[in-house]
């Protein structure tokens, strides 16, 4: 279920994934309670920071997105930032768009040819979360959950 379509109770049960592994359509998960969760949907799923995945007993597991080594990338003006995100984009990185600010994943090398063509980078840790590819609005919510025993 998408952030916001649900009332959430407090004895919910939470599980922390980075980016990839909020993207999944088949895998073994682990709540922070130590409960092993199949996740088997018919299609992989970009889960996102507050989603929550419904068990086939009706229950919530609450989404969280886990803090990530990121390099958070700005410029002097807007159209030096658009270059940049030019040639991200020209590497198939994905890529995290805040005010006037770019996220990427944390990579020396792309560090330094940001700051070869005029951007400014800072290192920090925080949940990642890309803009999703052209056709990501077709994607299905994650729902199909199954407890695992």
């Amino acid at each position: 279920m998408r952030k916001g379509s649900f009332a959430l109770n407090a004895d919910e049960d939470n599980i922390v994934l980075d980016f990839d592994e909020r993207y999944r359509r088949r895998t073994m998960l682990f709540t922070e309670n130590r409960r092993a969760v199949l996740l088997d949907l018919d299609k992989v799923t970009h889960m996102r920071d507050g989603d929550a995945l419904v068990l086939t007993d009706g229950s919530l597991v609450l989404i969280s997105a886990k803090p990530e080594p990121l390099l958070e990338i700005t410029a002097p003006d807007a159209r030096r930032l658009i270059v940049i995100a030019w040639h991200l984009g020209n590497r198939h990185l994905p890529v995290q768009f805040e005010h006037a600010a770019l996220r990427i994943r944390a990579d020396d090398v792309i560090a330094h040819m940001v700051r070869g063509i005029g951007g400014e980078v800072r290192a920090l840790s925080a949940p990642f979360d890309p803009e999703g590819g052209a056709y990501a609005h077709t994607e299905p919510e994650p729902e199909a959950m199954d407890e695992f025993a």
